[in-house]
């Protein structure tokens, strides 16, 4: 499939007088139109802050470095500020994690999903009132109109988010970046939220990056998987692939760690040590330190190379899940 979204060697760094942290370092990923793409890994990995750099949104002394963002064949990172603040939003559209953060407390759902279109649009308030109710419609608000009278604090949680991604989708984007929007929210709310977005991607093509460290989540959501630790992306395949067979050990150790039925009792899997500070990285792969497999090779840093007709991974050692690969 052709991507609509393409990341090519993505640098970002924190500049500061005394220190320079070297956040993102060449992450590389892409996504095509109606996939979603699960984005995953510890906190500090640098999901986060893959999202903020393909929307520009980074603050100083944060600021993208390198590398291309190409939306449809053009370069974004190249755009004046200007011309981004016309596509973000428009093109690109982000959800947020708390909703709460996001919506101004002060005013009205209909201000808020009125000035977003307004923001992009020559539109007349009927117009903007009609599409507004169209939207909060389609993402399973009941009675839309009445909720366009309401502030967030009004409304619970779960439609609270359900607003938030009514007002990314009012430009119909060809990318969407969700950041961890679920994490805030009850079980339940959680799964209507996951059904609501995988339907919208399908029936309206939008192409979808979906941030998490919940490997639950992107299972039953994602159709492929990009994994990354210490600001780099490790492992890149088929959601089921990746996650019945993974390669590189720290994939392995994500997927171990996490709780499951049957093994009441006993101690939680963890991958020893902890990831190490993006200001002082370790020479070679930064997985090495915690990594049983690390050998003397491991000193220098590994490529990303094909695994598989549909993967890819960064590892000199990749597990013995790669024959079982090779066999099918």
């Amino acid at each position: 499939m052709t991507a609509v979204l393409n990341v090519k060697d993505l640098y970002a760094s924190f500049i500061t007088p005394g220190l320079t942290v070297a956040a993102l370092q060449g992450v590389s990923l892409s996504v095509a139109k109606g996939e979603i793409l699960g984005l995953v890994g510890e906190s500090g990995s640098g999901k986060t802050l893959t999202g903020f750099s393909i929307n520009r949104l980074i603050s100083p002394p944060g600021e993208v470095v390198g590398g291309q963002v190409m939306l449809h064949g053009e370069d974004v990172l190249t755009l004046s500020e200007e011309k981004m603040r016309k596509l973000r939003g428009r093109r690109i559209a982000m959800i947020f994690q708390d909703p709460m953060m996001t919506l101004n407390p002060v005013l009205r759902i209909e201000t808020q999903m009125r000035d977003a279109l307004r923001a992009h649009e020559k539109i007349g308030k009927a117009e903007a009132r009609k599409r507004s109710i169209a939207a909060l419609d389609e993402v399973g608000i009941p009675a839309p109109e009445s909720r366009l009278r309401s502030y967030p604090h009004e409304l619970s949680g779960g439609m609270r988010q359900r607003v938030a991604i009514a007002i990314a989708l009012l430009h119909k984007p060809d990318v969407i970046i969700a950041d961890e929007p679920t994490t805030a929210l009850d079980v339940t709310i959680q799964g209507q939220i996951l059904s609501l977005v995988q339907g919208l991607c399908r029936d309206r093509g939008t192409a979808l990056i979906w941030i998490t460290h919940d490997l639950a989540v992107v299972a039953g959501i994602a159709d492929r998987l990009a994994v990354m630790y210490a600001g780099r992306v490790v492992e890149v395949g088929p959601v089921d692939d990746l996650l019945d067979a993974p390669a590189h050990p720290y994939t392995r150790g994500l997927i171990e760690s996490v709780p499951a039925r049957g093994q009441r009792g006993k101690r939680l899997n963890q991958i020893p040590g902890r990831m190490p500070s993006l200001a002082d990285l370790p020479d070679g792969c930064s997985f090495a330190p915690r990594c049983e497999h690390a050998t003397a090779a491991c000193a220098a840093l590994p490529d990303m190379e094909a695994f598989g007709p549909t993967r890819s991974v960064r590892c000199f050692h990749p597990l013995m899940e790669r024959a079982l690969w090779a066999m099918r």
